[in-house]
């Protein structure tokens, strides 16, 4: 039959494989407001730095007018680099996570291109750019993409450098490396010596070959690289503050890991909290796993680079697994080399269009036919009153079901017969999904930030001073929009703990002090959704009177 002869996925020109990459990350990247939670922290130690005016601050970053030591400086140097050549809107906000994101394309099509896996190479950038999880991370001001670019070149050159023992490779990888360290800490040096040394131990010939092959590492010109770019700072920032050897080595990476770091602000879930979120993060397709199995019989084209691959993945899902300190955007990490050795195995083992292209399309038609179903039998309270793309909500995610209903239906039929196409048909789906989520995410905008809130007080009541009540995180995004850091009244803010801690200031404040600021001005009290019963018992709640709720927050004034 002539669909047996239709290649997988046909060998896409270069251009293209950077055309998706660019809509992906790049397609309205700044048509929703700065987020809440850590987008917000990090907009904000980046704005602060920029104009703090005082070197150090580029040394020790602040947030909210206080200290923040908990990561390394890389992510905020270079947003705050970007703040001041762009200005501070929200595309600039997500340039880095925007341009590592890309840079692990690159990298992709390097590395495919070096082992002599091109054509599958630019099918995995797709698969990694386009997957759910990584598009999110992509557009989002966060540590881990950056992480992600330094951390996959590193491996990547580590592992050709092994192969060819070229030493202009083993630089590279150091220095990478190092760039690694300065974009999220030590995590980057344990991944990689995991990888590597796993990649080592299993694959050497003889327990000669394995020191052999790991005393390549200990090269002097290889670790000068390593330090020159990656001491400074560090040494700059235990000069500048005294506490910040014990802070960040011991509470920010040995007590996070074994589940006793102050405060104890984050999720400990079970061991197996990364393995569904594996699958949601290469989401749509991590759905080409069915038809890996239903191909077993097929031969793997050269095992070694798929054992590195392996390693390079499954060691850090494995670390993340066994520390008390998880987060869904860890797994962004492992994501470029995952989507690489699955398309690796997908070229290997299917070698043409067949009834298995159809599995993963039957698994997103079940899911769509059972979310239509859900939203037309069930009530939708939540979804009352909000109203996306100009429509009613429930109204939005019905149509959007049936589009994307309709649209796996086209994708199964290309697949499977079209030769120019193949697997690549699948794209349709993350493609049309994109601008779906994006509608979703700005109709949230009054929820997910406080933009709104700001923008209403700079016209309402301009001349009060903004303070939050208790929580910080929540309303992390309001300081940036106000230009300024933001008074708290009886902090519960973690993010805040040691800042406050550490150093005398004005910035945090008890119920005592906010009853005299209120006895001499005018103040604008935002107050969350989860406090308000608590406020309400403050004897100086009697002086403040409601005059706005945007999304989850409430506006009073004296």
């Amino acid at each position: 039959m002539q669909v047996q002869k239709t290649p997988l996925f046909p060998d896409m020109p270069r251009w293209l494989v950077w055309v998706v990459a660019i809509y992906f990350v790049g397609f309205r990247l700044g048509g929703y407001a700065v987020l809440d939670n850590n987008e917000g922290l990090y907009a904000e130690i980046s704005r602060e730095m920029l104009h703090s005016g005082d070197w150090a601050q580029w040394v020790i970053p602040h947030l909210n007018g206080l200290s923040y030591m908990e990561k390394p400086p890389l992510l905020y140097w270079l947003t705050a680099m970007f703040f001041g050549m762009f200005g501070e809107a929200e595309w600039v906000v997500r340039l880095v996570p925007a341009l590592s994101c890309l840079g692990c394309v690159g990298l992709i099509l390097w590395f495919a291109r070096q082992v002599n896996r091109e054509t599958a190479g630019k099918f995995a950038a797709i698969v990694f750019v386009s997957a759910l999880g990584v598009t999110a991370m992509a557009r989002t001001l966060m540590f881990d993409m950056l992480l992600t670019v330094f951390l996959t070149g590193a491996v990547m050159h580590a592992y050709l450098y092994l192969e060819s023992r070229q030493q202009s490779l083993l630089y590279r990888t150091m220095a990478l490396l190092a760039f690694a360290l300065l974009a999220k800490g030590f995590v980057s040096l344990i991944l990689f010596s995991a990888i590597i040394g796993s990649y080592i131990l299993i694959s050497s010939s003889s327990i000669g070959d394995f020191f052999q092959r790991l005393g390549l590492w200990f090269n002097w010109r290889g670790l000068l690289v390593f330090f020159v770019i990656s001491a400074p700072w560090h040494i700059a920032a235990m000069m500048t503050e005294p506490i910040f050897a014990w802070f960040y080595f011991i509470n920010e990476h040995i007590l996070r890991f074994l589940g006793k770091r102050e405060p104890h602000d984050y999720y400990a879930g079970a061991w197996w909290y990364y393995i569904p979120r594996v699958l949601i993060f290469l989401f749509p397709w991590s759905l080409l796993l069915p038809s890996l199995f239903f191909a077993k019989g097929q031969v793997l084209q050269d095992k070694k680079l798929h054992l590195f691959l392996f390693m390079a993945w499954l060691m850090p899902v494995l670390f993340f697994s066994s520390s008390s300190a998880k987060a869904n955007y860890y797994l962004v990490a492992v994501m470029p080399v995952a989507a690489m050795q699955l398309a690796f195995m997908v070229e290997s083992k299917i070698k043409t269009a067949s009834w298995r292209m159809l599995l993963p399309g039957i698994v997103l038609i079940t899911f769509c036919s059972f979310a239509i179903w859900w939203l037309l039998t069930a009530s939708h309270d939540s979804m009352n009153g909000l109203l996306i793309g100009g429509i009613d909500a429930s109204n939005f995610v019905l149509y959007s079901l049936i589009g994307l209903l309709i649209a796996v239906l086209v994708s199964m039929v290309v697949a499977f017969s079209v030769i120019r196409i193949g697997v690549f048909a699948y794209l349709l789906l993350p493609v049309l999904s994109l601008p779906i989520l994006l509608e979703t995410l700005t109709a949230l905008d009054d929820v997910n930030s406080a933009r709104s809130t700001i923008s209403f007080l700079q016209k309402n009541n301009a001349a009060s001073e903004v303070y939050l009540f208790h929580v910080f995180e929540q309303q992390s995004s309001v300081p940036f929009y106000l230009k300024k850091p933001v008074k708290i009244v009886e902090s519960h803010s973690s993010d805040l703990f040691w800042g406050n801690k550490l150093h005398k200031n004005n910035i945090v404040i008890d119920d005592a002090e906010f009853m005299k600021v209120i006895t001499t001005g005018t103040v604008s009290l935002l107050v969350v959704k989860q406090d308000l019963d608590e406020f309400k018992q403050k004897n100086y709640s009697k002086q403040f009177k409601l005059i706005a709720q945007i999304g989850n927050t409430s506006i009073f004034s004296n």
